[in-house]
Formats: structure tokens, sequence, C-alpha cells
């Protein structure tokens, strides 16, 4: 097997560099038809994320597989740039490297935010696409199958995807989840529109959040809010209001100084008569008067809280991490012994096909000069035959079955070139 990968991710490239090359899901069946005009004999999958884009090219043998330089040349026409655009951003690994490349992708420990789980559905959806595009593909189904596998196993044999590590996913599944134990109940208000406004309110939904307000100061970005996540949009004027009967408040603003002061918060206090509330200040300044968190039953949450608890939780990550490469290690060996062991039992059954065709070629010539042998002498011949061959082929067979696993493939590669085997 012959295995290769072109890309760029955000170890090495920009976002401008990435935003240039990634593709929309839409477009990636037409970018490997264009693929399959050129290069017929490989199979080929693409894996575009936010933070990648990966081609990955596989095929009997070498010569099928793009060069480094044309596949560059593809990606650059195909978005409208020049190879000498991208080149300096692309990275290339070949046959382990590559594998184990794709493991470790799989499996979340070369993504942005280590662990995350979106990327395995990403790694299956590409490798779903590859398969309808063309379903002719067994390379691709050996290489992808097992990528699942391996993240799979990484997923249940450490604690690399337990602790959250996103500044909104620990805000609400992990501090919101210690004060309630669920949230389709809970009365919960957004202030303030943003992207940690939005992302905040992506995990809300996850964890059952149903009953969500949103106050903003400018009512456009509100709105477009409140239609994404199915919320009701709540009038700046009436905040004080809504604080009153809220039971969550996750505050995200711009603002220079407080939006709730303490003597806001107490007339507040007065209408909720001590029920239970979970506040999460997740803006700089604060929007809350930090005092108000020394009220009865109020729970306020800061940036910096949280940004605590995410790095404890990358901590836990990164003792889990020695682990999680010791298994993708060990897996990729696994890999590359299981594709020697088909090579070389399809190697063996050639040779020996091929030592048969030419035994019982020679059995028959000589049988026909021989005409008019008993049965029993007949067999007795063509028993010889059997043994010279099986004694001929031995030794080298022996050879190629006692070769070092993680070695070199010489005496194989060897065998098929004296033999004039195929792949």
């Amino acid at each position: 097997m012959n295995l290769q990968v072109i890309g760029c991710s955000h170890r090495q490239s920009s976002v401008a560099i990435r935003e240039q090359l990634s593709f929309s899901e839409q477009q990636i069946k037409p970018f490997l038809d264009l693929y399959y005009d050129r290069f017929p004999d490989s199979e080929a999958v693409l894996l575009s994320t936010c933070n990648r884009t990966e081609f990955y090219s596989a095929a009997a043998s070498f010569e099928a597989i793009p060069s480094q330089a044309e596949m560059v040349e593809l990606l650059a026409f195909n978005r409208g740039l020049t190879s000498s655009q991208i080149n300096p951003d692309i990275f290339v690994h070949r046959d382990r490297n590559a594998i184990e490349h794709l493991f470790t992708v799989a499996s979340s420990l070369d993504s942005m935010v280590i662990g995350e789980a979106q990327i395995l559905s990403q790694v299956k959806r590409a490798y779903q696409i590859a398969v309808e595009t063309n379903p002719s593909v067994p390379l691709t189904h050996h290489v992808f199958q097992s990528a699942i596998r391996v993240a799979r196993r990484v997923s249940n044999e450490t604690e690399i995807h337990n602790s959250r590590v996103s500044v909104p996913s620990v805000a609400i599944g992990v501090l919101a989840k210690q004060i309630f134990e669920r949230l389709d109940n809970k009365e919960i208000l957004v202030i303030g529109a943003g992207e940690m406004a939005e992302e905040t309110l992506n995990y809300i939904l996850a964890e059952g959040g149903k009953q969500i307000a949103i106050s903003n100061r400018t009512a456009a970005r509100a709105e477009e809010l409140s239609r994404k996540f199915s919320g009701r949009i709540c009038d700046w004027a009436n905040l004080e209001d809504e604080l009153a009967s809220a039971d969550l408040i996750v505050s995200t603003t711009g603002a220079t100084e407080p939006i709730v002061s303490l003597e806001m918060f107490e007339r507040v206090g007065q209408v909720r008569k001590q029920k239970p509330l979970f506040i999460l200040d997740l803006a700089i300044p604060r929007d809350f008067d930090k005092s108000i968190g020394d009220q009865l039953n109020v729970y306020l949450y800061t940036l910096d809280d949280v940004q605590k608890e995410c790095e404890r939780n990358r901590l836990s990550r990164q003792i889990h991490y020695p682990k999680a490469l010791k298994i993708i290690s060990h897996e990729t060996n696994q890999f590359f012994d299981d594709v020697r062991r088909r090579s070389n039992g399809s190697t063996i059954a050639q040779l020996k096909q091929q030592a048969d065709v030419a035994k019982q070629s020679e059995f028959n010539r000589l049988m026909n000069r021989l005409e008019g042998l008993p049965p029993e002498q007949r067999a007795e011949i063509e028993q010889s035959f059997n043994r010279l061959v099986n004694k001929i082929l031995h030794p080298p067979l022996k050879s190629i079955q006692n070769e070092s696993p993680h070695g070199s493939s010489g005496l194989l590669d060897a065998l098929k070139k004296l033999f004039q085997l195929g792949e």
C-alpha cells in the first residue's frame, strides 16, 4: 500500500490560507471528480474543517499517486490561487507518517483544542463522501475504518475527551451543572449577543435549555440569535424584570463598566426572595458588580473562575496525552503488520499458483509421453512433482515469513521482481 496526505492545518498555516483552501461539503465531491479525472488509478479522501484541509491519496503503486507538486497545483487551481501562494503552507506525509497523522487527527490529538469531539464525526463524514463519490476504494476502507477504530480506542482507554476545556463548555457543562441538575425547566437569560453569547447558547441547548431570553442593546443582533436558538427577545429597558425571573444568567457584553450594580441587584433581590440564581459573567470588564456574589443563594462566576477550571481540565488532558500517543504508535505498527501480512499472503499465493501451473504443465507433458502408465505409478510421479516444488519453495517462503514485521519489505520486493509477480 502507498499512502500520502497533503494539506495545511492550524499548526503551520495562517487563518487566511486555511480559509482560502477550505472546502464546503458541497464542494468536496466535484473536487474528487476532478481528481479522479487526473489520477484514476488511486483513491482519495478530502477532509476539510475550519482548522485543516487534508487530502489523502492511496494506491497499490507509488506511481499512481500524485506528487506533492501535482497535488499543490490541483488544489491551487481549484481555489483560484497559484502554487507559489500556498506551497509554503503545505505539509506532506507518506506511508507510516501519513497513517500516524490520520490516527492522531481522528483521535483529536492534533486539534487546536485537544480532545474536542467534533473531529471524529468530520473524519467519518469525509470518508462517507469519498465512498459515495467512488464506491470501489478498498484501501480507503482499510485506512479510514482503522482510524475510526483507533479514535474510539483512545476515547475509551484514556480520559482525554472527558474534561471540557473551552470557556462556554466549562461554564455550562461543568459549573452550571454543579448548581442545576437540569436546564430544561430553568429560565435562562443571555445578556449580550456576540460570539461568546452564541457559542454559550449552543452548549445551553445541548444541555437541554429551552426557556431562553436574549437581551442586547442592539435589537437586530438579538433578533438574529433569537431566531437561531428559538428564544425570545426582551427589551433592554426591562432588564431588571428579567433579572428577577431568571434562574441562570449568562452575560457577555462589551460594556466598559458594570451593567448591573449592587444597588440594582438589591432591588431585584427583594422580588426574587432568595430564589437560587446562577450568574456566569463572561464579560471583560465585568458586567456584574463583584459584591453581588456575596448575596444569599447567588452563585456568581467570572471569566477568571471559568478559565481556572479550563486550565485544570487542560492539565488533566495533558496527563493522558502520552498514553494516547502510545496507543497511536502501537496501532500504527499493528496497521502495517496487517498490511504486510496481507501483502505476504497475496505474494505467496501468487508464487504457489505460478509454481503449480508450471508443475502441472510439465507433469501433463510427461504423462502424454508415457501413455498407458498404471494409475498408481502416475500418482507416485505426481506426488514427487509436488514434493519437489514444495522443497524448492520452502526456503524463500520461510525467509519471508520470518522477516522482521517492522523491518523493510526487501525480501518480498526481491521475490516479486525475481518471479515477476504483481501487486
